[in-house]
């Protein structure tokens, strides 16, 4: 080969990984040490992206990795192929759900495999496909059986744009997380997975994550937000009902000055009946339905209310309190209602300074003396002394919370109790293409769950996809119509379809087994890879999938199924592909083309620059520049082997004496220090970018000396040695070029299965001096040399150094006259 052509090697390496099945895995082989190197599913939209790209070469260097170390390594891909982006293009282009994603798998299929990612691609599955989707569906039986799976009428989030429910997860800036389309608040009969029944469990688990970035950790614990506290019955005047609220600071409770209901709350609307308040009450809720949650409960939002005309009494002191509704309160935290204490509250107290309702202090700083209610400029949230709160004035808050919870056990209008953030996961989507719920409404039975086996449901062909009216599949008479399996009278289907969140919460234990229709995987063959090994993935993911997939695994070990309480042990979160300032994305216009870059550059160039032009962690900034540097560096490797390739010893040669001395013994020691930086940077580290560093300044070092036109014998070896090493340590990041230069250097392929190299611990002794040589009392050369060298070594790295040899050939030594680790005299006759 002439040059360095990425269009000839790429593809025959390619053909020969997938002829000679490379990455297959048949099955765990207990004699191994088993590594499960996974990245996320991607959604099957039509092309990869560079995100995609730096994505999956870090997760692919990773496993070439520990493949040549000697793991067993499974890497697997598939796709998260049901979704709303599949029927708003059959919407647009009249075109079938599953051909358009099918076709668009084949594609990014292709891609993958042009990027030459080492994937076992008989694992391979699509979640849309009715032998991964009739899992779900068992699954979600198992779980209604449990009571796990429920059915509930709640205010929900809605997109009115995608026309679906979406779960507290899945909105983001008050805006949906799939169409950035604002989001409204409805009241919706759906689907529910209790999620919170595992709530306390998610969260102890959380510290056992040590491999989890803490970043990650401390998005779910506060997610899942656990609070401590009580809940409080306030009795409403001239009413047998009564408000419940939750406090963590029921110490405070003697400078509530008035209650706060969110305009969901069930009582709201009885409240301001027959009251001269009924229509202001009645516009405000009507207002604020059309704001999103999380812009009624932003922090900088004006907090807006309206009394409702009715009080509720303080059950401590007797005080009638003013009952309000307010848009910084939320049906789905707590309990929908407040108990508002302005002197000990932020938003409380925006909230009284706007309307001119009563502010009260009751906690005063220990040791400090009471706050006076109109020197107040803030809130004063900390905990301390109370004051002005009956019995209990002079207790500090900690004794106080203890004391006023057991008085409002004893009396029966309150108990202690642990709240959390997290809401049960609602599942149901009013679209088309997606898990259908495998339940049957029946008029006499109710809701009865279709057998298993009836199992798959399977999605109809003829649903009219119009992204209005509802779900799709309540138009289509041949899904929809059916008999109740208990009674055999008519009946109807399930029209919701599942989230899709449902399909990669387990995806990648049925990698371990992906042809089992018996069930959705056999723990034995799946065991031997759990949990993950490394997980790689956006941070855009840590209070979705990150926490359905903990909780999908605890109910799945609960049902039986697995011995694991968690999936993954490391988890690694890469940063974006960033282009003129913005994340790469097809809406700002600044999307680069993998398959440009590819076919102008190469796959290797491609991956190359994704590791190295910025640690994975961090976001890449995107630069033509940049690629067309590490194509250059990988000609320049090609030209140096070329050149130096006919003075290279075969394969297998021992080192000559000569290896130890001059710049042999320096390149050689260069070539060693290489391996253990490499080899350290692939490590739990994950830095993959100085990797790459490393063998561009070991090149650097090495091709003066392979550039010359015939090498001695040591230096010949030495940058053999090189050669055979920036073969097997590039592999992970540019696995095709890397391929071209084991075979030209004699070896059989592959380099991809060869030993990862070892670092020499006597070529890693730092211990160096400069050697200086004279002759006949003028310096002709300055070598480094190892420290301690004898006499005659000294005389032999002399010889070998080109420039003194030049002056010593021909010639009679008369005498020398060595200084140990500092001078050489040689005296000629």
């Amino acid at each position: 080969m002439s040059g360095y052509d990425p269009r000839t090697i790429e593809p025959k390496w390619q053909a020969r990984w997938a002829e000679h099945n490379v990455f297959r895995v048949a099955q765990a082989d207990a004699s191994k040490r088993r590594f499960y190197a996974l990245e996320m599913l991607p959604y099957p939209s039509g092309r990869i992206h560079m995100g995609h790209v730096r994505n999956y070469s870090i997760g692919d260097a990773i496993a070439r990795f520990r493949r040549m170390q000697g793991d067993q390594v499974l890497h697997v891909i598939g796709w998260d192929a049901f979704g709303l982006p599949a029927e708003n293009a059959a919407i647009q282009n009249r075109e079938e759900p599953r051909a358009w994603t099918l076709r668009n798998i084949d594609t990014m299929r292709a891609q993958l495999q042009r990027l030459g990612v080492g994937y076992d691609w008989d694992r391979e599955i699509a979640t849309c496909l009715p032998e991964y989707y009739r899992w779900n569906q068992w699954l979600f039986l198992r779980m209604l059986e449990r009571g796990i799976a429920f059915r509930a009428r709640r205010h929900l989030n809605w997109c009115a744009s995608c026309g679906t429910v979406l779960a507290n997860e899945q909105v983001v800036s008050s805006r949906c997380w799939r169409c950035d389309n604002p989001v409204v608040r409805r009241e919706f009969e759906q689907w529910f997975l209790k999620i919170t029944d595992y709530a306390q469990e998610l969260l102890d688990g959380i510290d056992g994550l040590s491999e989890w970035p803490e970043r990650v950790r401390a998005m779910q614990r506060n997610w899942i937000g656990r609070s401590e506290g009580a809940k409080v019955l306030f009795s409403i005047e001239g009413s047998e009902a009564s408000i419940e609220v939750f406090t963590t600071r029921i110490d405070t409770i003697h400078g509530a000055t008035y209650l706060a209901l969110a305009v969901e709350h069930p009582l709201l609307g009885e409240l301001a009946v027959g009251t001269p308040q009924e229509k202001a009450v009645r516009d405000f809720v009507a207002a604020q339905a059309g704001r999103s949650v999380e812009e009624r409960f932003a922090d900088a939002a004006e907090k807006l209310g309206v009394f409702t005309g009715r009080f509720a009494i303080n059950p401590y002191s007797g005080e009638k309190l003013p009952i309000w509704a307010a848009n910084f309160v939320l049906h789905d935290v707590g309990t929908g209602a407040i108990m508002s204490v302005p002197a000990h509250d932020e938003r409380d107290f925006a909230f009284a300074k706007k309307y001119g309702l009563l502010i009260r202090p009751v906690i005063r700083e220990t040791d400090g003396a009471p706050l006076p209610a109109e020197t107040l400029v803030g809130a004063f949230t900390e905990d301390g002394t109370l004051h002005a709160s009956g019995s209990y004035d002079g207790l500090d808050s900690a004794t106080a919370r203890l004391r006023m919870s057991a008085e409002a056990e004893a009396r029966g209008f309150g108990t202690r109790t642990i709240t959390f953030r997290l809401k049960d996961w609602g599942i149901s989507r009013q679209r088309y293409w997606g898990t259908p719920i495998p339940v049957i409404h029946c008029g006499s039975c109710g809701i009865v769950p279709v057998p298993d086996a009836d199992l798959p449901v399977l999605l109809p062909d003829n649903a009219p996809l119009t992204g209005e009216g509802g779900s799709p599949l309540a138009q289509a008479p041949g899904f929809l119509e059916t008999s109740c399996p208990r009674c055999g009278k008519p009946a109807r289907r399930e029209t919701d379809t599942m989230d899709t969140f449902v399909d990669s919460c387990w995806y990648y234990f049925r990698y371990c087994d992906p042809a089992n229709d018996q069930a959705p995987f056999d723990w034995t063959k799946v065991s031997p890879w759990f949990p993950v090994d490394l997980y790689i993935g956006g941070i855009e993911h840590a209070t979705m999938h990150l926490i359905y997939t903990r909780f999908w695994t605890k109910v799945m070990r609960d049902l039986g199924l697995v011995t694991i309480d968690e999936p993954v042990t490391s988890l690694f979160t890469q940063g974006m592909v960033i282009k003129d300032g913005a994340k790469m994305s097809k809406s700002k216009g600044n999307v680069v083309d993998p398959d440009h870059m590819v076919e102008r550059y190469g796959a290797d160039t491609t991956r190359l620059f994704s590791l190295f032009a910025a640690p994975p962690e961090r976001d890449l900034d995107w630069s033509e520049a940049g690629v067309e540097g590490c194509f250059r560096f990988l000609g320049r490797l090609w030209r140096t082997f070329e050149k130096a390739r006919p003075s290279l010893p075969p394969v297998g040669s021992p080192p000559p004496p000569s290896a130890g001395l001059g710049d042999a013994l320096a390149l050689r020691r260069k070539t060693h220090h290489t391996i253990r930086r490499v080899t350290d940077d692939l490590g739990p580290r994950m830095h993959l970018n100085t990797p790459v560093a490393a063998i561009m300044e070991l090149l650097n070092l090495m091709t003066p000396l392979a550039s010359v036109e015939k090498m001695r014998d040591g230096e010949a070896f030495a940058v053999r040695e090189a050669f055979e090493t920036i073969a097997r340590i590039l592999c992970p990041f540019a696995p095709h070029v890397a391929e071209e230069l084991w075979e030209n250097l004699g070896f059989p392929p592959f380099v991809a299965t060869a030993a990862w190299p070892s670092a020499d611990a006597a070529l890693l002794v730092h211990d160096e001096v400069l050697l200086v040589v004279q002759i006949n009392g003028k310096v002709r050369g300055k070598l480094t040399v190892a420290a301690g060298m004898s006499e005659a070594e000294a005389m032999a790295a002399a010889r070998s150094d080109g420039k003194v040899a030049a002056y010593l050939d021909g010639h009679k030594i008369r005498k020398t006259v060595f200084v140990p680790d500092r001078l050489l005299n040689v005296v000629l006759g």
